[in-house]
């Protein structure tokens, strides 16, 4: 009878850690990650943007196996840049595989948008406009325009989010970050 129940509670927790080691694993592949749609609005407000950032909000929507589907708010930071000037800032997010790129397009559609999420311990920044720069209140971490890390303690620039066009609506996909570090490395996709 002994043996009856350890074998069940064996069988029991090996059931359970499997989809809850799973759960921490972060997926490699963006296709995994779910597209949120821009509102016409906010799509229209970016494309009329000149030389400032516009915040750009969305319903980010996520679901794990276990509970029903959340809602909440998010904004990025988006910009309207050309694609020569915003590499020769910015070289590190296009190195193939070096270790602060990224693997997907940061510039599309002629836009980058920026995670409000600071790199150093994940605050949210904002943009302040009389000094042309990003600000993060925690800290003290300054961004310039393109997402340059200038000033404070963040080890690296803003991160870029992937955009895409479908069917003539901008989606973007909710990537998070781990935070301290130089190196990009991708905790989870939303």
């Amino acid at each position: 009878m002994a043996r009856s129940v350890v074998l069940m509670s064996g069988l029991i927790g090996v059931g359970l850690a499997i989809p809850i080691v799973g759960s921490f694993v972060p997926s490699g592949n963006l296709g995994k990650g779910s597209w949120a749609p821009l509102d016409a609005a906010e799509w229209q407000t970016l494309q009329t943007t000149t030389t400032k950032p516009v915040k750009i909000s969305f319903l980010l929507k996520s679901k794990d196996a276990y509970l029903p589907e959340q809602v909440s708010h998010e904004y990025v930071w988006g910009i309207k840049v050309a694609p020569a000037k915003f590499q020769a800032v910015r070289p590190d997010l296009f190195v193939k595989g070096g270790p602060a790129s990224v693997g997907y397009p940061p510039i599309n559609l002629g836009f980058v948008l920026f995670s409000p999420i600071c790199p150093h311990l994940g605050c949210r920044y904002n943009w302040d406009g009389p000094s042309n720069k990003f600000l993060c209140p925690c800290h003290g971490s300054v961004y310039t325009l393109l997402g340059e890390h200038i000033a404070g303690p963040a080890p690296r620039g803003l991160d870029p989010l992937p955009l895409k066009e479908q069917n003539g609506t901008a989606e973007v996909t909710w990537i998070h970050y781990e935070t301290m570090t130089p190196d990009r490395i991708i905790i989870s996709y939303q």
